[in-house]
Order: structure tokens, then C-alpha cells, then sequence
């Protein structure tokens, strides 16, 4: 295809009405020629947009404007968003919190995607993708996503997927997803899900792993009698998106030429080598098909660790303690039921856990359904009039007839997808296990009622994860629904449909990376992996499916307290990532061989030394770490809003 299809955009719908609708853009642009002190002298500013936002967390006075430009130079473009100075004066928003999302020249030789957003309700956005990482979504506030577009593709090759109206492709000859759909199709039946490709195994295979390992909670034995599941079909749709959707770029970066190859790596040793393998990569992957010949990969030296890890949790980390019982937490009490001194609770949790038939009782603390300084009485009080409260919310729904549900599609669309996960939800559990039991109607009831006591957030695959373990635990409806309602202000930015709360944690865990491990950062960034989607699934279900229940509990209780950092699972991500380095390095894994092999790690993690590594590499990293957290990133909530969601077209920046 020559150079010239890719700039005949004729048909192209956003183009044409760009150039009827633009003219006082591209006029604007055309008057800015000369650019501004802080460019080139050789520099043209082609396009520059003012009120571009970025929104780090759902909370409007944290939210970050700036000017977003595209600059030619000779024959490149780049692209910047410089945010305003002084523009916030939340004390959340440092400046140095502000630079954590500036965008200084970046080429457009270096993206290779950009993908569009236009909610019926709300700004339009877009997402860029460059060197395997996602920027924050870029918020257009006085329009202008047109002309950026139309800019664009007069400068850089670029195209729209066939596939996606919405994905633009930049500087690829061929439409990759033409031939990654299978990839990225979410299956609709039994047979097609469990035909997952190799790289990426199904939830299904997860779950039987967890339907073994299950089998063995000792303290649990009596309650939980496990049965054997052939297999649990996947149920998290946005997991299996983000995963699947993060080997376009890698399949983009395949096809791209030589060329634009070279511009992606800096020329060092270890990228010289990966260009001049390009083609024996591909030749050796057709004769392993062709012959069907199991190759063992071939190790390389692996760069040694700048904290000396095994050292560093030894001198740093503290050994874990026995869980808390029922005569230590007597002694936090006092006479009227008050917690003496919630921070050495916290401490003391934070290293050992909580026995099990004393969870029901410190969980209300711990996700804030009780406040600490609360006594028996005022908790007895909190419980009746909680109680009340959900009923009046769950009578909202129930008293729905059959017609007025034809008329409400968002209740039949929510209805239908609760119905669907509950059933397929920690079903190996006895507590949830065979037909017609009681738990899963409750779990149900549970997460439909919370669709409308928070109808924007609404209910989102994944949240079943969440409320399976409190609700086991709770064993009370009203209790578990608030319970879970806590636990979703600190976590329900993970569901946002712009994924800007998972993003803002995958963008601070390559922050944290590259601060405590500035080869395996490295590493990931020559190997296409900087976008850290391999490690979506722990953050946005809190390492649900990677250790066995009773050991999930544990995790959960400590990550609440907050003792140390309020983003201690990422400190755990990094942990579990160091523990394998030398492997993930030594065989040279790419983004697909790395998301198989974590998903294998499934069951196979001990908690406890990765909760000492976690505690040692917080400590460690001190604060150049908390620094490279950008402020709002769950599961931190406000210093000053009791609000927890706000719809975007009522609030007035």
C-alpha cells in the first residue's frame, strides 16, 4: 500500500467535518506558526487546544486542566499537555503531583494507538498508547477532539481500525486487528470461552485451581466442604478486555517497519540485539508450529537487583505474627466498647491477621461500617437504623412491577448481569454451593440493591468478588450490603467505565518500579510491557484469585488497615514481581509469555514472606515513593468530601 492510501481520508466521517467545522481551529493553528519560547526555534505549533483536563481521581476539585499542543519539527510530530501553574488549590495537588502527568515532546513515532471516547452524557476523551502505556485519558472540555484527529492524520499516518470506529492505528501498514479480533472478542458461550488462546488461559482454568487449592482452609473445614468444578466459565469482562486489548499494540509495533522499530528503542546493547531478532523470532515460531517441538527458553544474564532484595526484607521487614484472638482484642476495648487505640489495632493486624471467628466482628471497624470511637450502645443504634435504611433501598427495586421493567432498560441490563455472576461466583465454597442456595439469593439481593443506592457506579463485573468474602463472612444481609458499600468508596474507582482508577494505579505501579527496580523497569519497557495490564487482574480485585480464600482474607484485613502506605498492594504487586525476576528476565518474556506465567502463579504464592517483601520495599522506598503516587489514586479517598460519586454534567469546575 502506498503512502498515499493512508493520507486519502475522504471517506472519513470525522475528517470531512472537521474540515467544514475546524476552520476556527485550523485558523487559530495556522496563526501560531511561530513557536513559543519554551519550542525550537525550528518548531510549528500545527494544533494547541486549551481546557484539556485530566481527572486522577472522580473528584472535580482534583481534577488537572492544562494546554494540550502538537508540534511539527522537520519532518516530525510531537505531541505535549503542559498543565496550568496555580491552576488547583486542593493541598492534594502539588506541583510536583501536577508534573507526575505532564506529556513534554512526545513523538508520534513512539504511539501506536489512539482511541476515542464520546459519552451520550459528558466531555469527550481520548486515550493515547505510546511504548505500551497508557496515558490518563485526555478530557476535552471545549471540544476540539475533531480537529485533533483531522490535525493528525495530516501530518502521521494513521488510520481507523476497520473493526473499532473508534481506535485510530498510528503509523502501521495494515489494520492489526483484523486479524487479532478472535483476541479480542468477549465469547458469549461455554465453548468459546474455554477456547481462550494459550497466552492468555480463561478465568474458568483459574477458578478450578482455585476450586483445589480452596480444599485445603483448615480453619474453614467444617463450613467449607469444596467440590470439584470441570470448570467456572470467565466472568470479568473488563479483565479479559484490558488484557486482551493490550496486545494490539504489541501486534501494531510487529508490523510497523523497520523504521519506526528503530525509534522505539534507544540503541543500547540489549535493544541492538532484540532489533537484529525480529525476523529470527518469527522464523522460529513457524517451525515450532510447523513441528510442534516443545523449545525450552534460553536464559540470559540477568542484571542484579539494586536493593539486594533478599537482604532488604530481612532487614526491613518484620517476621508475621499470630492472628489477633479473642482475648487480645478485649484488651483495645475499654468499658463502653471503644477502641483505646485504633492505630496499634491497625499495627497489630497489619502483621498478623485476625482469627477467623473474630472477623465478623473487627471487619465493621476495619471498613468503616462502625467508627472506632463508637460504644456498644451507639453500634446497636448504627445497626437498627442501617438495617432500616437497606430495606427502604432494596424495596426500590423489588417494588418494580413486570411493566414497569419493560420500560427501564438500566434495571433489566443490571438485573441480567447480577444474575448471571452471582451464579458463577466462589460456587465451591459450601457456603455458596448447589442449587437454590439462600447465599447466592443474598449476594444477588445484595448487589442489586447497591445498583441503586449508587445508580451512577451502577454494578460492574468484578464487584461479586468482592462482596462473596464479606457476605461469607458478615452473614447478615444489611451488614455485608454496608460493609461492601465502604469497601466500594475506596475501590469503586476501579470500575469506572474510563478505567481512570485502574489506569492511575497501573501508571503509579511503573512509577513504583522504576524507583525500586530501575532494570526490571527497563526490561519492561524494551519488551513492550510498560503498560503493566498483566498485573490488572490483582489490582482491580485485590489479588482475589491469586491466593487461596482463607489466605485472600488475611490479605484483605492487613491491605485495610492502611498501617504503613494506603497503596500497600501495589508494594505487593512489586514484591511478587521481584520474587520472579530472574526468571521473568532471564527467559527474555515478552508481554504474552509474562501474562500466561503470571496467570500460573494462581495458588502458587506464599503470603506471608510477600507481605514482609511488601512492608520492606514501602519502607524502602519511603518518600520517593509516596511521591510517585499520584494523589487520589484508590483505594485514598478526599480529605474533605463526603460525597463519594458526582455526575460529571452537574459539577462546575
Amino acid at each position: 500500500m502506498h503512502e498515499t492510501d493512508f493520507h486519502d481520508l475522504s471517506d472519513d466521517a470525522d475528517y470531512a467535518a472537521a474540515s467544514k467545522q475546524g476552520s476556527s481551529s485550523m485558523t487559530r493553528n495556522d496563526s501560531s506558526k511561530q513557536s513559543s519560547s519554551c519550542d525550537p526555534e525550528d518548531a510549528e505549533i500545527v494544533y494547541s487546544k486549551d481546557n484539556v483536563t485530566i481527572h486522577p481521581t472522580q473528584y472535580a476539585a482534583e481534577r488537572i486542566s492544562g494546554r494540550l499542543k502538537l508540534i511539527k519539527q522537520g519532518s516530525s510530530l510531537f505531541m505535549t499537555w503542559i498543565p496550568y501553574k496555580g491552576q488547583s488549590s486542593n493541598a492534594r495537588l502539588s506541583a510536583k503531583g501536577k508534573n507526575l502527568y505532564t506529556i513534554k515532546s512526545l513523538p508520534f513515532s513512539d504511539i501506536q494507538s489512539i482511541r476515542r471516547h464520546s459519552p451520550t452524557i459528558g466531555w469527550h476523551y481520548v486515550i493515547v498508547v505510546s511504548s505500551g502505556l497508557a496515558f490518563p485519558p485526555l478530557y476535552f472540555y471545549s471540544g476540539g477532539v475533531r480537529e485533533f484527529l483531522a490535525t493528525i492524520k495530516q501530518h502521521v499516518l494513521i488510520v481507523r481500525s476497520s473493526e473499532d470506529a473508534n481506535l485510530f492505528l498510528v503509523n502501521n501498514f495494515q489494520d492489526p486487528l483484523q486479524r487479532t479480533l478472535s483476541s479480542l472478542e468477549l465469547p458469549g458461550s461455554l465453548s468459546n470461552r474455554t477456547s481462550s488462546s494459550s497466552g492468555s488461559p480463561s478465568d474458568g482454568n483459574l477458578e478450578n485451581k482455585h476450586t483445589s487449592e480452596d480444599g485445603h482452609l483448615s480453619s474453614m473445614q467444617q463450613n467449607n466442604k469444596h467440590r470439584q468444578k470441570s470448570h467456572d466459565p470467565a466472568r470479568d469482562i473488563s479483565i479479559h478486555v484490558l488484557e486482551k486489548f493490550s496486545l494490539v499494540t504489541k501486534f501494531a509495533r510487529e508490523t510497523t517497519s523497520q523504521l519506526f522499530r528503530e525509534s522505539l528503542v534507544d540503541g543500547h546493547g540489549p535493544n541492538e540485539k532484540r532489533r537484529t531478532n525480529w525476523a529470527s523470532k518469527d522464523h522460529q515460531s513457524q517451525e515450532i508450529a510447523s513441528y510442534d517441538v516443545e523449545i525450552v527458553p534460553k536464559k540470559v544474564p540477568v542484571p542484579s537487583d539494586p536493593l539486594e532484595f533478599d537482604k532488604l526484607s530481612l532487614v526491613w521487614g518484620q517476621p508475621r505474627q499470630h492472628p489477633l484472638g479473642v482475648q487480645e482484642w478485649s484488651t483495645f476495648l475499654d468499658s463502653e466498647g471503644c477502641i483505646v487505640d485504633p492505630n496499634a489495632l491497625k499495627k497489630r493486624i497489619f502483621y498478623g491477621g485476625v482469627e477467623h471467628n473474630l472477623r465478623k466482628e473487627v471487619w465493621t471497624f476495619l471498613l468503616g461500617y462502625y467508627s472506632y470511637d463508637s460504644t456498644y450502645a451507639e453500634r446497636e443504634y448504627v445497626m437498627s437504623v442501617k438495617k432500616s435504611e437497606y430495606e427502604t433501598i432494596k424495596n426500590q427495586w423489588q417494588s418494580i412491577s413486570p411493566e414497569q421493567a419493560k420500560r427501564f432498560t438500566k434495571f433489566r441490563e443490571r438485573k441480567g448481569l447480577i444474575e448471571k455472576d452471582v451464579v458463577r461466583t466462589d460456587r465451591s465454597l459450601s457456603f455458596y454451593e448447589g442449587d437454590d442456595n439462600p447465599n447466592v439469593r443474598l449476594m444477588h439481593d445484595i448487589l442489586l440493591t447497591y445498583s441503586f443506592y449508587n445508580f451512577d457506579l451502577g454494578y460492574c463485573q468484578g464487584m461479586s468478588d468482592f462482596l462473596s468474602p464479606i457476605l461469607f463472612i458478615m452473614k447478615d444481609e444489611s451488614e455485608a450490603f454496608w460493609c461492601f458499600v465502604s469497601l466500594l468508596e475506596r475501590l469503586g474507582p476501579n470500575f469506572n467505565r474510563d478505567q481512570s482508577g485502574m489506569h492511575s494505579q497501573l501508571f503509579a505501579l511503573s512509577k513504583l518500579v522504576e524507583v525500586l527496580d530501575s532494570p526490571l523497569h527497563n526490561y519492561f519497557k524494551q519488551n513492550d510491557c510498560l503498560n503493566y495490564f498483566f498485573c490488572f487482574r490483582w489490582i482491580l480485585i485485590q489479588f482475589k484469585r491469586q491466593f487461596q480464600y482463607e489466605k485472600t482474607l488475611r490479605l484483605w484485613e492487613v491491605l485495610w488497615t492502611h498501617h504503613l502506605s494506603e497503596h500497600l498492594h501495589l508494594y505487593v504487586c512489586i514484591a511478587i514481581l521481584k520474587r520472579h525476576r530472574a526468571t521473568i528476565m532471564g527467559e527474555q518474556m515478552d508481554f504474552d509469555t509474562l501474562l500466561k506465567f503470571i496467570n500460573e502463579l494462581s495458588g502458587q504464592i506464599n503470603l506471608d514472606p510477600i507481605l514482609r517483601d511488601a512492608e520492606a520495599l514501602c519502607v524502602c522506598a519511603g518518600e520517593n515513593g509516596a511521591a510517585s503516587i499520584p494523589p487520589g489514586t484508590p483505594p485514598s479517598l478526599p480529605i474533605e468530601d463526603s460525597s463519594i460519586y458526582h455526575q460529571q454534567d452537574d459539577e462546575v469546575l
